[in-house]
C-alpha cells in the first residue's frame, strides 16, 4: 500500500503509516513517526500540534489539572467555611446582645412595677410632715382645747401612717445614729458635750424608705 503524506486536514492516526480516520485530527504539518516515542503506550496526534504525544503524559497533564481544580475547589471551600463561621460567630453575638436587651427590659419592668406607687407616696410626705408639726403643738395637758382639736389630728396622722406601712413605706431611725449619707442629709453642725463626732444628734424632717429604695433621705443635725 501507498504511504499518504501527512498533510490531510480531516482525521487521522499516527503510526508508521500516516492514514486518515475519523479518530484523530492532525495538523497539515504531523511529523508522526519521526519523532520515536518511548513510552509503551500509544502516540496520538492532537488537533493543530506537529507532535505525537503518549497517552502516558496526557494523563499525567490531565492528572495536574485534576489536581490544580481540586486545589482551587478546596480553597474556596475553606474560604466559604471562615465565612459561614464568622457568620454564625456575628449571629451568637446578636443573640447574646438580644437576651442581654429582654433581661435588661425585664429587670426595668420589675423595677417600675416595683415602685410603681413612688411619685404618689413621694407627694403625700409633706402632708405627713404638717400633721406631725401639728400634732407637735400639743402639750402635756390632754384635756385642754387644743388637745381636743389635735385629737383629730392624731387619728388622721395614724391613719396614714398604717397606710403607708401597707405600702412597705417607714420612717429612717436616725436619732443618736452614725451619720450615714445614704439614709441622713446633714444640714447642721453642732458641738454636743459627751457625743462623739458624726453622730446624728437630732431629725429636722423624717426620712423614708419605700421598699428598699430611699425615696427622701432624712434631715439632720450632725455632731462635730
Amino acid at each position: 500500500m501507498e504511504k499518504e503524506k501527512c498533510n490531510c486536514t480531516e482525521h487521522c492516526t499516527c503510526g508508521d503509516d500516516c492514514t486518515c480516520t475519523e479518530d484523530v485530527k492532525c495538523a497539515e504539518d504531523c511529523h508522526c513517526g519521526e519523532h520515536e516515542c518511548k513510552c509503551d503506550e500509544t502516540c496520538k496526534c492532537h488537533e493543530g500540534e506537529q507532535e505525537c504525544h503518549c497517552e502516558h503524559d496526557d494523563k499525567k497533564n490531565d492528572k495536574k489539572k485534576k489536581k490544580e481544580e481540586k486545589n482551587k475547589y478546596k480553597q474556596i471551600i475553606e474560604e466559604l467555611k471562615e465565612e459561614l463561621k464568622k457568620k454564625d460567630q456575628d449571629v451568637l453575638v446578636a443573640k447574646a446582645d438580644l437576651i442581654n436587651y429582654r433581661k435588661r427590659k425585664d429587670e426595668e419592668v420589675v423595677r417600675m412595677l416595683k415602685f410603681c406607687n413612688e411619685e404618689l407616696i413621694k407627694q403625700m410626705l409633706p402632708i405627713m410632715d404638717n400633721f406631725e408639726r401639728a400634732i407637735k403643738l400639743d402639750d402635756d395637758n390632754l384635756d385642754d382645747e387644743v388637745s381636743k382639736f389635735l385629737e383629730g389630728f392624731k387619728m388622721i396622722y395614724c391613719s396614714m401612717q398604717n397606710v403607708m406601712g401597707s405600702f412597705e413605706v417607714k420612717a429612717i431611725d436616725g436619732a443618736n445614729k452614725p451619720f450615714d449619707p445614704t439614709y441622713h442629709n446633714a444640714i447642721m453642725l453642732e458641738q454636743k458635750e459627751g457625743v462623739e463626732p458624726g453622730m446624728v444628734i437630732e431629725v429636722l424632717q423624717k426620712g423614708y424608705i419605700y421598699k428598699d429604695k430611699v425615696i427622701r433621705p432624712a434631715m439632720v443635725k450632725v455632731s462635730e
